[in-house]
Formats: C-alpha cells, structure tokens, sequence
C-alpha cells in the first residue's frame, strides 16, 4: 500500500477538481478539533467527530472511563473488560469498528498517552486515566495517522482535560449492581482559581468497583467442567480415570456422567477483579506578556486490583514404580512397587492443586504525565507551541498460590504427595511445592514537540491557514517475569519477560484551503523516522463542500500504518508443547494421515515483523433543514494489509504445506524438520499476513425543541452499521463475519433528557443487534437496555443525581463465548444498578 506516489496524486488532483463551481454562502463559525482529527480549526460539520461533554458524562449514570466508551456504537463487538486473576485484571482499552485496540489511538489533549506494559500492543489502559480529570470526550472513527503517526488505523478517542473552572467541587456517590460485587463507589474533588493572569486548576479522585465471583453472575450456577480435576491416563484403556482411592466428592470436585472427576472452578473463582483507581491532577497557565503563555500540568493515577483464580490446573508425571504409579487401576504406595511388577510406563495424571488453594493476583500500577509547554507568537501571522511530555507507566504483579511443575513431579514421585489424597499433604508439603510469581513491567515515552501554527494568505472563504511541526519521541519498555516463570517451570502462567527500545522523529504539517464559504479542502502530511524500523510517510485529506444552506457534503482520505508492538517483538523464547496435524509426520510415526501428534514449540519475540499498512476512505452527508433538527449520515472504508496476527503451531504448518491457500510462512517463524521429514520443532508468535476490510455507516440524528414554560427537550439517535467485517489470509481467502455470533452488525444508542428549570430528567436506550453462526449454541437475539437518570440544581449550589441503569434488569443470553458463558467484552452482566451522587460547589 505503500510508494505509490500516482495514486496519492490522483486522488489529491481529484479532490482539488470538486472545488469548481461552489455556491457563495455566508461562513460557517469555526471551532477547534481539539487536535482530535484536525490541528486546525475546522468548520463544525466539516468531520464526523462524536463528541461527549461533561453533562452528557454525568447524566450517564458511570464513574469509569471504560463504562462510558463501552456504550459507544462505534465499539463494534464491544472493548476487553478487566478479567480476574490474569495480568489484565485491572487493564480496560477501546476498540472501534472490532479493528483492534492496538488500531485505536488514545490521547489526552491531543497527545498520545503511552501504551499500557501490560499489553504494549493492545493499546492504552483506560483504567489508569481518572474520568474526573475529563471535560469531553472526542471520538473520530477514521484513519489519522498523518495527524498522529502510529497506531491511528481504526480511529482516535482524544481525552480533552478539564481548564476552566473557578471554585471547588465535591463529589461523593455509589452505585449498588443486582448482582452482588459489582457495587460501585465515588469520590472526588476538583477546585480552580485564577486572576488575570494565572489560572490553576486540579483535583484528586477515588472510584472503587468490587469484586465479582463467577458463582454470583449469570450462568455462574452452572459447575466449571474440565479434565484437570483428580484423574491419570490408563495405558490399556487409552482413557482419563479417576485416582484410585480418591473419591471426587471433597470440596469442589465432582463425578461427571463420564466418570472422570472434575472441579467446579465456577465455585472458587472470580470472573471480574476488585480494583480501586486513585488520581491527583493539576493544571496551570501563566501570560507572561502580551504575547507569550507557559502551561503546565501533572496527573499520576494509581490503579489496584485484586483477582482470584482457581486452583491450579496441570499435568504431574511419575516415574514407573514410584509410589504415585498406577499398573492395572492399584497404585505402587508408599514402599513403591517392586521391580518387574510394573507396566514400564510412567503415570501421567491430570491434577488440580485444590489442597494448595486458590491463586490470588495483586496489580499495582501508576501511571504519571507531565508536560510543561510554551505558546505565543512569533509575528502577526505565526504562532508557536513547544514543549516536553514524559509519560512514565509502572505495573507490578505478585501471584501467590502456583505451583512449580519439578517441585510437584518430585514430591509426588516420592510419594510425599499422595495424589490419592492430596488434601492429607501436610503444611510443609503444600507450601514446599508453591511459588510467590512476579512481573514488574514499565513503558515510558519522552516527547519533544514543536509546532508552528501559519496564517497564509487570504482566500474568497477566509484566511489560508497551515501549521507544521515536529516531534522527538523515545520509548523505553521492560517486562521482567520471576526466574521460575521464565523458565516455564510455573503451572498455570503464560508469557516470558521482554523488553526493548525505540525511538523516533517525525515531521508534519496540514494546510487548509478555504476556496469559497462554502468550500473548503484541507491536505496532511507527516513523516515518522524509526531507529529500528522503516520510515512512514502518511498522506491525508479532508474535503467540505455546502452546495445548500442546509446540506454539507464531507470526504476523508488517508493512508496510516500500525507498528509493532515491543512485546511482540523481543519476548524472550518460551517453549512449549501443542498438538498439530502433519501427514508427513504422521507417516513417519505409522499413524493415518489425520493424526494428532505433539510437537515441540518454542514462542518467540519476531524482530522481523514489519509495521501494518492501512487506506482509510470516508464520505458524509450532514442535512439540517430546521436549527432544531440535524441528521448525518457517513460511510467509511478501512483496509488494512500485512496484519499482525498471531501464528499458532497449526498455522505455520498449513503455510509450509500449502502456501497458496494459507499464505507463506511469515518471516522470523518457522517449521523446522528432522531428516526423516518428521517435525522437530515449530518457531511460533506473530507475524504479518493477510488484511482486513470493514465498511460501515453511522447514522446520528439529533433534535432540540423548545417547549415554552413546560422546558426543553432533546434527543439524539446514533447508529453504527457494519455493512462489511472481512478478513483475509494471508494467500487471499476471505471470511466475512459481520453477523455472526460475536460480530454484531448494528450498534445504536438513544438519549433523551428532558429539563426545566433546575430540573432535568433523561432516559437512555443501548441496542445490540443479534447475532447467528448456523447452530442455536451460536445464535443470540437483539439486546436493549434502558437507563433513567434524574439531576436536580438545588439552591444552596448542589446538584442532587440519581438513576437507575439497566432499568428492566436484562441480561445477556447465556451463549458461551471466548471460555466464558456470554460474551464479556460485548455485554455487561451487573443487572439493575441503582445509583445515587451528590455534587456541591462552592
């Protein structure tokens, strides 16, 4: 998609062409896009931005900046929640169009926020960003790279911080969910002063969510199934048994129709974290003439979470004739069996550590900006903004409770662990065969800009303005696991430490061309220099066109690219076993060609991956025959190729085999074979092949009525319609999903607030459309909720708030998806919430 100079030409002459013959019409005023999408200031129709101001914040009844973007149409198949017990427990993005967190830029005041170590290619941690420090919220749902760089393939979400305030402002307020866990609690305080020269303005914030058992939420009464309850593989029957002398009734173990023995994880676990955000936030500017201004701000949030797995699962090998090994259903016991008495073969069982107790997860994160700037003019026409940004991100995790896999190999082939009763081990046996894991993590990004702000000339619609800049950014990630866990000597963990830098330069600058009032055409540009990868030049542009008083025509253009992210690329290798299917290996092991076999696997960090290639294409029709009613209607193109996907065993397997239909391995990864052509060893992670292609329609339609003594009223309709949700391998066969179970085609939501005097009430509706893959466990029906929310002006300067969410108390259809009994990043599951808040200002 890239170096091709004709066709960026052509379609810059064709829009320069569509200016001939524009009406002459009064001008529009012009706001600032917040550098959201536009560092210049644009007509107000002139993008199809969704704009959330702070009354549209508090009348939604949420706390959490998460809850509020969760409810946006344009989040296709819904945004990742916080899982309990993972290293994502306290960790919430934004994905829009279904393109991927890691394709949705997150800023704050028009900068980009570093990404979350956690997860460094899936995007920031919307967690860590107090939603007291918010005055709005921005959302463009198209390509920006040319405005941004990186990353900004699927749309933009620009945080714009609160700066004009005077007085101070307490906040206090809780909300209690149907099901029990999810209550939620609020505090916070933001003051401002200023005088004539110098304005101040911080605050400090607390919001608190309980934590959630699975037993408690929908479909939590339903027993956790799983072979890793209390069973060992019989060589002669080829078949899971149970442990001879256990009897699988003890706590939560139980006896499936099968006969082997499982655990109800469902009972012990916890499906969603406790976590707890913090923040304090401060915000300063000072003229220090005529002509020059200083700002500064600092804000440092501190997230903690709490998360409970259940006990861990794994296999436990032991030796032929040790205590634990079992011949013809008996086991050896405590002596061992005697030589020649055996079958030869070692025992494999398939255990929970149930004796051991549960894994607990304890998250500690702070995440710290700080930016100090300058701006002013240089001359009449030239305004300057410069300044430095750090953005330091730090996440520590201790897990207590796992078990390292020797230590229970050995204790169990000395028969000091009697896995026929595990719950008889002693303390110092369970506590000898446990482990305290740890992960300490940390992204930091240091950002030097410049910008120079340009009034041109004078065009027949006002004034040509450009501005042009540059940015200096350095980017340092590490990701350090415990020693034992690296190792991959840890049950129940994934991943390996990482770390890496990067650093870049990149040079920008747009231009808009206002030809006539009702016409006008805006072109970008910017260039980003990597230190370890190949440079990206991002082209754009933006067209507006008002052929009637009441009709706007828009258009956008853009190409944009996605870096890989450092996680992906320099993980430390982590070996493994997966089950494959390869004829060729199959032949050579005497079994059918359809055989599963167990291969060796070694997960790595790919140097070799290359950065994401995306075409944005964007066309709009804003009609508003009355100043009290506005429609739009946009249509969007997205594509992007050389995706970054992660390959599996099977994958690179298939590529070797038949590259034609599956595409050719990927650079970096690899199946590597003995010389008998059987497979030795598979080289697995991410790579770049294949693309995706979504094409959508948003569709707002916003009225605002005076009703003379009896108040106003208001309303707005927003819908977002996927009309195609494609992706291709990488040898170019394509599967459409939109529709399918998981990949809702329309997303719509409606709020009404009616308000009189110092009353307002407003009524909320959330609307999911259904989904169908073929089969009734793949097809779930339309989803609606309705939230109420009353707020009341008293006179002593407070605002009383109360409301319900989810008022009909509706929840999702219990249709397993991603391991879990509904789908958990599309649907919430708190039920009816009730909440109450009380605001006084002074």
């Amino acid at each position: 998609m890239r170096n091709r100079p004709l066709s960026v030409s052509i379609r810059l002459a064709l829009a320069c062409a569509l200016t001939a013959g524009a009406a002459h019409a009064q001008p529009l005023a012009e706001e600032p896009a917040a550098a959201t999408a536009s560092r210049l200031a644009q007509a107000p129709d002139a993008l199809p931005l969704v704009v959330i101001d702070r009354a549209q914040i508090d009348a939604s009844g949420h706390v959490l900046l998460a809850d509020i973007l969760r409810d946006l149409p344009q989040a296709s198949f819904g945004n990742f929640r916080p899982q309990s017990g993972s290293s994502a427990q306290a960790l919430a993005n934004i994905d829009l169009r279904g393109l991927g967190a890691g394709r949705t830029l997150v800023l704050v005041d028009g900068r980009r926020i570093a990404a979350s170590p956690v997860s460094a290619s899936f995007g920031a941690d919307l967690n860590a960003i107090p939603l007291a420090l918010v005055e709005r919220i921005e959302v463009y749902a198209g390509g920006a790279s040319a405005i941004h760089g990186q990353d900004a393939v699927g749309g933009v979400v620009n945080l714009v911080t609160r700066r004009h305030f005077d007085g101070v402002q307490l906040r206090v307020g809780h909300a209690a969910s149907e099901v029990r866990g999810g209550d939620l609690d609020d505090m916070s305080m933001v003051f401002g002063v200023g005088s004539e020269r110098t304005r101040l303005i911080g605050g400090a914030s607390k919001a608190r969510r309980g934590m959630l058992f699975t037993r408690d939420q929908i479909g939590g009464e339903a027993r956790g199934v799983g072979l890793f309850g209390n069973n060992y593989y019989n060589w002669s029957t080829g078949a899971l048994e149970v442990v001879p002398g256990f009897s699988c009734d003890q706590g939560a173990f139980y006896l499936l129709p099968t006969g082997v023995c499982s655990f109800d994880f469902n009972d012990v676990a916890a499906n969603e974290a406790k976590v707890a955000n913090t923040s304090v936030f401060l915000r300063g500017e000072h003229q220090i003439n005529d002509r020059w201004q200083v700002h500064a701000s600092a804000s440092v949030a501190r997230v903690e979470s709490f998360g409970r797995y259940a006990p861990t699962p794994g296999q436990v090998v032991v030796d032929d004739g040790t205590p634990n090994d079992i011949n013809g259903g008996v086991a050896c016991g405590a002596a061992g069996c005697a030589p020649g008495t055996t079958d030869g073969l070692p025992t494999y069982y398939y255990h929970r550590f149930a004796a051991a107790g549960n894994r607990d997860n304890f998250t500690d994160t702070t995440r710290a900006d700080y930016l100090v700037g300058f701006q002013g003019q240089l001359t009449d026409t030239l305004d300057m903004d410069f300044g430095l940004r750090r953005s330091d991100y730090k996440y520590v995790e201790l897990g207590r409770g796992y078990i390292v896999s020797d230590l229970a190999n050995q204790l169990a082939n000395d028969g000091r662990y009697d896995l026929s009763d595990p719950f008889g081990a002693s303390p110092e046996v369970l506590s000898s065969l446990q482990a305290t894991i740890s992960r300490e993590a940390s992204m930091r990004e240091d950002t030097v800009y410049a910008t120079v702000n340009a009034s041109l000339f004078g065009m027949a619609g006002g004034t040509s303005h450009a501005v042009f800049g540059a940015e200096r950014v350095t980017t340092r990630y590490r990701d350090q696991y415990d020693s034992l866990s690296e190792a991959g000597r840890v049950l129940g963990t994934a991943g390996n430490s990482a770390g890496g830098d990067r650093d870049y330069t990149a040079v920008f600058a747009e231009w808009r061309l206002p030809f006539t009032p009702r016409l006008d055409l805006t072109l970008a540009a910017r260039y980003d220099d990597f230190d370890r990868l190949d440079g990206q030049f991002s082209p754009q542009a933006k067209l507006r066109w008002q052929p009637l008083d009441v009709l706007t025509l828009r258009a956008q253009w853009e190409q944009g690219f996605r870096t890989p992210g450092l996680d992906i690329t320099t993980q430390l290798p982590s070996p493994s076993n997966e089950f494959i299917n390869d004829p060729r290996t199959c032949s050579v092991l005497g079994q059918p060609p359809f055989c599963q076999v167990q291969v060796p696997v070694v997960a790595i960090g790919n140097p070799l991956l290359a950065s994401e290639q995306s075409e944005h294409l964007g066309a709009g029709v804003v009609y508003q025959p009355l100043d009290a009613l506005r429609l739009s209607l946009d249509y969007t193109r997205t594509r992007v190729e050389d995706t970054i996907v992660r390959y599996r065993a099977q994958d690179l397997v298939n590529s070797e085999l038949d590259p034609s239909i599956f595409g050719p391995l990927p650079d970096g990864l690899g199946v590597f074979r003995a010389a008998d052509g059987s497979v030795r060893e598979v080289v697995v992670g991410f790579g770049n092949g294949g693309a995706v292609e979504v094409d959508a329609l948003d569709l707002v339609v916003a009225a605002d009525f005076s009703l003379g003594r009896y108040g106003e009223l208001g309303s707005e309709l927003a819908v977002s319609r996927l009309l195609r949700y494609e992706i291709l391998s990488a040898g170019g066969v394509g599967s459409s999903f939109e529709g399918r179970f998981g990949y809702p085609e329309t997303r719509a939501r409606l709020a009404t607030t009616w308000s009189l005097g110092d009353l307002s009430i407003g009524w909320r509706a959330h609307g999911i459309q259904g989904q169908s893959s073929g089969s009734a466990n793949n097809r779930i029906g339309s989803y609606v909720t309705h939230d109420l929310s009353l707020a009341w002006q008293t006179p002593w300067r407070a605002t009383l708030s109360a409301g319900v969410n989810n008022v009909g108390d509706r929840y999702p259809a219990l249709r397993a998806f991603d391991g879990r009994p509904f789908n958990f990043n599309l649907y919430t599951s708190y039920g009816r919430t009730p909440y109450l808040r009380y605001t006084q200002t002074f």
